[in-house]
């Protein structure tokens, strides 16, 4: 794919096995660079044909699934959400059994809900989502389960928390902890939609892309369940405003909750990963302070780059 998420895994797996070995796919056309790079497929996850004849003409072992609508642009639209969540998902794993493939598809931290606890919040546990992309997620943590244990499917997934990178989010609950960054950055100021004192489980995107490429590289025995939580750091965005000061001393900040405080009212505060850790070896490698040292790093260098570029097409 080429969202957030989807786009960075894709180039660290053609960095790691070669770009002809990895297709990317999506419904949207890719970009020069994106065609030049590698493989690219269309393929829509409503239509298993164009699964089975990428699949089938290309010899593909591994599927990895990204496809899905978010926390905040899924409420907005209930019926695109279910197809291609829900409908998508179940697409998907049908080709998997059929020609035996291993499939990765992520969860998060969405696939809990007001009745689990938040502090910490365990792999197993009530979970009881109450927006339409967490219902999908428990759909496609069960779903991945049952087709392992019925039918030997090698199905694996984490739960992500909120991913902070320096693309621009794709409509989730915690994107304000990547717009902070733009704002202090851009304007000097940001209204938050959430309570500033909402904490949330967070990682870094290259601690993401790491979590992911071990747990498809990991041997199956290693696996006590087929869904790990994954984290790396809990902040408020008081917490994250004040590291973010250390770098824009007078970045100034107002706090108008939205609808989106609901659903993170409802989700984990800390995630425990306990499993992860002990199962497969996952250790984080950023903390806060790492994280908004990078990230300040990268978005002072885009926004310098988008300035030129706009002065130059003035000129």
């Amino acid at each position: 794919g080429q969202g957030q998420l989807g786009g960075a895994l894709l180039t660290r797996l053609r960095q790691l096995y070669g770009n002809g070995n990895i297709i990317n796919s999506d419904i949207n056309k890719p970009t020069t660079e994106e065609s030049q790079d590698g493989p690219f497929h269309f393929i829509n996850v409503a239509n298993k044909n164009d699964m089975q004849r990428c699949i089938v003409e290309n010899k593909i072992d591994w599927l990895v699934h990204y496809s899905a609508l978010l926390s905040a642009v899924g409420e907005q639209n209930l019926e695109l959400a279910m197809q291609v969540n829900i409908e998508g998902f179940q697409n998907v794993i049908d080709v998997a059994r059929q020609h035996r493939l291993r499939i990765f598809c992520p969860s998060t931290i969405g696939a809990f809900g007001a009745d689990s606890p938040r502090n910490p919040t365990p792999d197993i546990t009530i979970q009881r989502p109450r927006t339409i992309y967490g219902v999908s997620k428990v759909y496609m943590e069960l779903l991945g389960e049952y087709y392992h244990h019925r039918f030997g499917v090698d199905f694996r997934s984490l739960r992500y928390p909120g991913i902070i990178s320096a693309g621009m989010p794709g409509g989730g609950t915690t994107d304000y902890a990547i717009q902070m960054f733009y704002a202090a950055l851009q304007t000097g100021k940001y209204k938050c939609y959430l309570r500033k004192d909402t904490r949330l489980p967070m990682m870094y995107l290259p601690d993401c892309i790491r979590a992911t490429t071990e747990i498809l590289q990991a041997p199956d025995e290693s696996f006590r369940m087929r869904t790990y939580n994954v984290t790396a750091m809990s902040f408020t965005p008081e917490e994250l405003v004040e590291e973010i000061r250390k770098y824009v001393p007078h970045f100034e900040v107002s706090y108008d909750p939205d609808a989106r405080q609901a659903i993170a009212d409802s989700w984990p505060e800390v995630f425990d990963d306990s499993n992860a850790r002990r199962d497969w070896g996952w250790q984080h490698s950023y903390d806060l302070s790492a994280m908004v040292e990078e990230m300040i790093t990268l978005v002072k260098a885009q926004t310098e780059e988008s300035e030129r570029v706009a002065k130059a097409a003035v000129n």
